[in-house]
């Protein structure tokens, strides 16, 4: 039997990216976010308005999407509560965010500089997307939010994920993306670690034991 409810998130799973990008100063910017999807050579976005990646965005005009993979779970959680942005909404602070300028470096990653746009890659992730905005849309009621469409300029894709014999298609079979659903980490069909974003949202659930 269904039952009628008001669902508070509907992130019922989607590949996590991070998001490279560029400060003002010219130094990196690393953010996860898990809100985008595909269609041909085109990403669509949805980020908060206060994030720094959404000012670099719109200032710069390019980003690069790091997919990670999910034996990359540990790193990316590392970024979960920061922010580049030393202005940090009250919100948020409950959330238990805070400043970090060098996220690379906190997260334990590698930078790569970007080969069409300026915005750096993440060595780490088998999958590096250089992008380049095409357009910024006020999300329909939620004025906090903005929709960036990106197009796809230049993908960087790991040769072992690669069909054998072709340079143009990943082998879905060996490409095991990090999946966030409701907050929590996915991979391989279950559960992987904690999550720190999930703690920060106080989001409740009933979930198997992560992993040993």
């Amino acid at each position: 039997m269904h039952k009628v409810t008001d669902l508070k998130v509907l992130y019922f799973g989607t590949p996590v990216v991070l998001i490279g990008s560029r400060n003002a100063d010219g130094s990196a910017n690393l953010a996860p976010m898990s809100s985008a999807w595909w269609l041909g050579h085109s990403c669509l976005l949805g980020l908060g308005n206060s994030a720094q990646t959404s000012a670099n965005l719109l200032r710069e005009g390019e980003c690069v999407l790091n997919l990670p993979s999910s034996a990359m779970v540990d790193a990316v959680d590392r970024l979960a509560l920061l922010t580049g942005n030393p202005v940090i909404a009250g919100y948020r602070r409950e959330q238990g965010y805070r400043y970090e300028p060098r996220k690379f470096e906190a997260a334990g990653l590698t930078e790569l500089p970007g080969e069409l746009v300026r915005a750096p890659r993440a060595a780490e992730c088998p999958v590096q997307l250089e992008c380049r905005l095409a357009a910024a849309t006020p999300l329909a009621g939620n004025e906090r939010c903005t929709a960036f469409e990106v197009e796809v300029v230049r993908a960087h894709v790991d040769e072992r994920l690669l069909v054998p014999g072709s340079d143009h298609y990943v082998d879905p079979v060996g490409w095991d993306p990090l999946i966030m659903k409701f907050c929590e980490f996915f991979g391989d069909g279950r559960r992987l670690a904690p999550s720190r974003l999930a703690e920060g949202w106080r989001m409740p659930g009933r979930l198997a034991p992560a992993r040993a």
